[in-house]
């Protein structure tokens, strides 16, 4: 791939660390030698945290649309020119359109092809509600926009680890556990590990939802009569899935390093060994869509926004991770529309 991919990143919550890591990502000229970022924001905002960070020099090139993007310099979409009290470290119910007003415009682009990916800084779940965002996290929303069924997708170079139920409050996990859901999400992700990763025939771990994956049916059925027929269907469609894995043993025994993904079946049986081995290195992939987005592994971090604390890693390994998906998805997709032409057999009578 010759040309530059553009970029679309989008402001996340104004009080929260979003625009600094930005601002400390796209610092380092690596970045505009790999791709062209295009910034949705307010360069209003952009020079507060400037002056936060000590950065005089930092600039963004300003266009009207992403058709205007310098591709030698990092660019900035003026989506709002408002003056905003802003005050780091402080959940703001009126900065939650802001947020939004950059989430959707940034969308807009990509799904009409003006951009190639998105990164998304983290936004405040709470503020952002409203008539227009009525989801629980940027996975929902680009999963309605893109009108497809998403599945996240945490990576780092320690794992990969996938989510049959995302943010769904655990009371009503179990109900969403279902033969037919498990069997979709483990085709996703094996879909995703060959297009977007380029892991020609992943294994694919999957864990169970009770103690000791059910346990023989001693605690909870869900394991025994769900997971595991969704496994061994599986299989039959020649995926490499193993398991239900009792997720405690699995972790515990580092089982994890033998697989190309896990599919845990709710956010935090999968999220937390993700973090405690790889946090403020990981990457939030949303897969399954016709797009590409990626995302730092963190939120807000409200306790630390405004000091010039936050730690810029997982924001440009998702720059990277956004680039590498959209290389893979391009190379895979050369491969299936030029397939090898058929050799001729010559005449019937021979």
């Amino acid at each position: 791939m010759s040309e530059k991919i553009k970029i679309g990143i989008t402001s996340g919550d104004i009080n929260g660390i979003g625009t600094e890591i930005i601002i400390k990502t796209l610092n380092d000229n690596l970045i505009t030698d790999l791709c062209t970022p295009i910034y949705y924001g307010s360069s209003k905002v952009i020079s507060f945290y400037k002056k936060t960070l000590d950065l005089p020099d930092f600039n963004f090139n300003k266009i009207r649309s992403a058709d205007e993007a310098n591709p030698k310099k990092n660019n900035l979409i003026n989506i709002w020119d408002e003056e905003l009290s802003i005050e780091p470290g402080k959940s703001n119910n009126a900065f939650g359109k802001y947020a939004y007003h950059s989430l959707k415009t940034a969308t807009d682009d990509l799904l009409q092809g003006k951009i190639q990916a998105m990164v998304t800084a983290p936004i405040d779940k709470k503020n952002i509600q409203s008539n227009e965002f009525n989801f629980s996290g940027h996975t929902e929303y680009l999963a309605h926009r893109a009108e497809g069924n998403a599945l996240m997708v945490l990576s780092s170079e320690e794992m990969r680890v996938a989510l049959v139920t995302g943010h769904v409050p655990l009371s009503e996990v179990s109900k969403k556990i279902t033969k037919e859901v498990v069997i979709e999400k483990i085709k996703k992700l094996n879909q995703s590990l060959i297009t977007d990763f380029s892991i020609r025939k992943p294994r694919i771990a999957v864990l169970g939802l009770n103690p000791h994956a059910g346990d023989n049916n001693l605690i909870g059925k869900e394991d025994k009569e769900m997971i595991l027929p969704a496994i061994e269907t599986s299989k039959l469609q020649g995926i490499l899935a193993f398991g239900p894995f009792p997720s405690d043993g699995f972790f515990g025994n580092m089982l994890h390093k033998k697989y190309d993904a896990v599919l845990a079946m709710y956010h935090d049986q999968g999220l937390t060994p993700f973090k405690l081995s790889s946090f403020g290195n990981g990457v939030n992939y949303t897969a399954g869509l016709k797009i590409i987005r990626t995302s730092p592994d963190h939120g807000t971090a409200f306790d630390i926004a405004g000091k010039n604390k936050a730690n810029e890693n997982s924001f440009r390994q998702a720059i990277y991770t956004a680039i590498e998906i959209y290389k893979n998805r391009t190379s895979n997709n050369q491969l299936v529309s030029n397939p090898l032409p058929f050799a001729k057999t010559g005449d019937k009578d021979n």
